[in-house]
């Protein structure tokens, strides 16, 4: 095949992967238009169909999956050696994509980021906000962000921060149209801010702990979010009750805008974590990302591979 054939070969991996030419047009910067053009130009040239297209969907027909599987892994191993041969300069350089929650990237990964990018301005970070578990490695990530018993199996986990409460909160005014909750059951009775999963579909339920005791409680509400500060600023205009990270919360407790709700059965999780595939190798300039993101020198000591199933307890930013 011609060598100016590669590019629609890439187009047709991106529509392939995506599923969609909508998504594929705006992950390449064109149109969606010239998409499908040149996507049916390279059919042409081929002599057969590589995708099933319909209204709702596209598809890569047998041969098309074909391509996929025996040219792909071969323009990932160029890739990889052309950004190898980059990455001899002396300073690291590249794009680093992150998935993680809008928490973590607000609370954690910028602040550390921020100053570290400024002594290196050829490494350039990519954030996505997710709520969902992505697969980092079949979504292209380097790094993906969790808490710490929600790394899937054969992934290097780093803990980048304490364990981390959640907290019930709601504003003085909320409380005072409403009976204040004494216990988790009496949470049904109340307007409770919710979060929707994007990985099910379905809301959070509420996991709470008081001693040995745990419980889920699937709460409802006039408001549903998919973003955790959404649930934060609609409980401080007296929306109703929200289930949100306490060090979000602990300003507001503090100035009066916010008040707990049954603190006793507020959970504890394992705090938030960056992991990676155990055999990547390491770009300079990812080294330097892991390097800042790293919680402190103990940290380094706890670096660790957690070969656990993906079937934890969901959390905010869970399955």
């Amino acid at each position: 095949m011609l060598r100016e054939n590669i590019s629609d070969i890439l187009a047709f991996i991106a529509v392939a992967q995506e599923g969609s030419f909508t998504r594929a047009a705006a992950k390449l910067g064109v149109t969606q238009s010239a998409l499908s053009h040149t996507l049916r130009a390279l059919e042409v040239r081929m002599g057969v169909r590589l995708l099933n297209r319909t209204t709702r969907s596209v598809a890569p027909t047998a041969a098309g999956e074909r391509l996929l599987g025996t040219v792909t892994p071969r323009l990932e191993e160029i890739e990889a050696e052309l950004t190898a041969v980059v990455e001899t300069r002396e300073k690291p350089a590249g794009t680093i994509r992150i998935t993680a929650t809008d928490y973590a990237v607000d609370m954690v990964l910028w602040p550390r980021l921020s100053s570290v990018l400024h002594d290196y301005p050829d490494i350039k970070v990519e954030f996505v906000v997710d709520y969902g578990l992505s697969d980092i490695v079949a979504d292209r990530f380097d790094i993906g962000v969790r808490w710490g018993d929600q790394v899937a199996k054969d992934m290097i986990a780093v803990r980048i921060a304490p364990d981390m409460r959640l907290a019930i909160v709601a504003s003085p005014d909320y409380l005072r149209k409403h009976a204040t909750p004494r216990q988790p059951k009496d949470l049904l009775q109340h307007n409770c801010i919710t979060l929707r999963l994007p990985t099910r579909g379905g809301l959070y339920a509420w996991e709470l702990k008081k001693g040995k005791k745990k419980i889920q409680v699937r709460v409802d509400g006039q408001l549903t979010f998919n973003g955790t500060y959404q649930m934060l600023n609609a409980a401080i205009d007296g929306a109703g009750l929200a289930f949100v990270p306490d060090d979000l919360a602990q300003p507001h407790i503090t100035a009066g805008r916010l008040r707990y709700v049954l603190e006793d059965w507020f959970p504890t999780f394992p705090g938030l974590h960056i992991y990676y595939p155990t055999r990547r190798e390491f770009s300079k300039a990812l080294a330097v990302v892991v390097d800042a993101l790293r919680n402190s020198a103990r940290a380094r000591e706890n670096d660790m591979c957690l070969d656990r199933n993906a079937s934890g307890q969901s959390k905010l930013g869970a399955r």
